[in-house]
């Protein structure tokens, strides 16, 4: 969507799963790059409502890198002939 804090708490039904994959940068003069890093849903509102939520940034990154990765590795396996298989 691109637009920070665009999906708001009275958006949200109680236990819904939010899965947040906006990144907006928002100038922050505190922060050491001069910006701070945030998604399109309200996290601080949507949190007290939701089952659960991914933060911005730390959520969804990491999860998409970890099965990328379990991915690359089922692919190789499927690949070796099936003698290398029963070792």
């Amino acid at each position: 969507m691109g637009s920070p804090h665009a999906v708001t708490a009275d958006m949200v039904r109680p236990g819904t799963v939010v899965i947040d994959v906006g990144v907006n940068r928002l100038a922050d003069p505190s922060a050491s790059k001069g910006f701070r890093l945030v998604g399109d849903c309200d996290f601080d509102g949507i949190k007290e409502i939701a089952e659960a939520i991914t933060p911005v940034p730390g959520g969804v990154g990491p999860m998409t890198v970890t099965m990328l990765l379990l991915n690359v590795v089922e692919s190789a396996e499927r690949r070796r002939p099936r003698e290398e298989t029963k070792r």
